[in-house]
């Protein structure tokens, strides 16, 4: 009973931190260090209740993404919307298939995670500071040189505590997107990105799969759609009127007490 009960934790958390710069891989690789969590082999619980969590953009963006795809073929902005997910999600495709597994073989620690965390707070900050005047207001509008350097951002949260939607978010921001369009950006270019992870990994560790690892991440996946359904609805709000230094004083925060705690456990 106590690993179900970690495992709902650990998608409450999921849920919670995913659509956030704060990186959720990070929060479960130091929170599933400190619980001493035991789920299936290769990470494959931490990034398959990622898809729950990518269920909830769904949920919530379901009549944009609905009607994008049915009317990709006779409306021009619904196709560049299209495009522009495919193409950002293009880099992470090729390099995560080239790269990812050496990446994290090297840097998946805690002690890594920690100190990613503090160090992208303070360059939260300091982008906050740098950015100019938005020229870019929807996905629609984005061009296709941007969309694709925006992909390579995305590329630097394979080093754990980086942030997915944070690298995505502050590289878009640097290329002159506005604060809305680059959360939402964001949020979409997660779709294509955590549902390819998702359905590799399952593939690949399938055969050490049992019916206790499949309850374990159904209890998971649950936990993390139902805690980023809260997430993505209120996120936007809170984005455009507090913009993302809150998130980055958390970072150092929560990233300096792990790193005490690791030190000195």
């Amino acid at each position: 009973m106590e690993i179900f009960l970690q495992a709902l934790l650990l998608g409450v958390v999921e849920g919670l931190t995913e659509f956030l710069p704060v990186s959720s891989t990070g929060h479960l690789i130091l929170l599933g260090d400190f619980l001493g969590f035991q789920g299936p082999p290769g990470k494959t619980f931490e990034i398959v209740i990622q898809l729950g969590a990518i269920l909830a953009v769904c949920v919530v963006y379901w009549q944009r993404l609905f009607g994008a795809i049915t009317t990709v073929t006779s409306d021009a902005k619904s196709r560049a919307f299209v495009r522009n997910i495919l193409i950002g999600f293009l880099p992470a495709m090729v390099i995560g298939a080239v790269a990812y597994k050496a990446i994290r073989a090297l840097l998946d620690s805690p002690m890594v995670v920690a100190v990613a965390l503090i160090v992208g707070g303070f360059a939260i900050l300091a982008i906050e500071r740098m950015v100019k005047k938005p020229r870019v207001f929807s996905v629609e509008d984005l061009p296709i040189p941007m969309a694709v350097k925006i992909g390579l951002f995305q590329c630097l949260a394979m080093v754990p505590g980086v942030s997915r939607s944070g690298a995505t978010i502050m590289g878009s921001l640097l290329l002159g997107m506005d604060r809305k369009a680059a959360a939402e950006f964001s949020f979409f270019l997660a779709i294509p990105t955590m549902a390819a992870a998702t359905a590799f990994k399952m593939y690949k560790d399938w055969a050490f799969m049992s019916f206790d690892n499949l309850a374990l991440i159904a209890v998971g996946f649950a936990a993390a759609f139902l805690a980023a359904l809260v997430v993505v609805r209120a996120a936007i709000a809170f984005i455009g009127k507090h913009g993302f230094a809150p998130f980055a004083y958390y970072r150092i925060v929560f990233g300096s007490v792990m790193l005490v705690l690791l030190l000195t456990r």
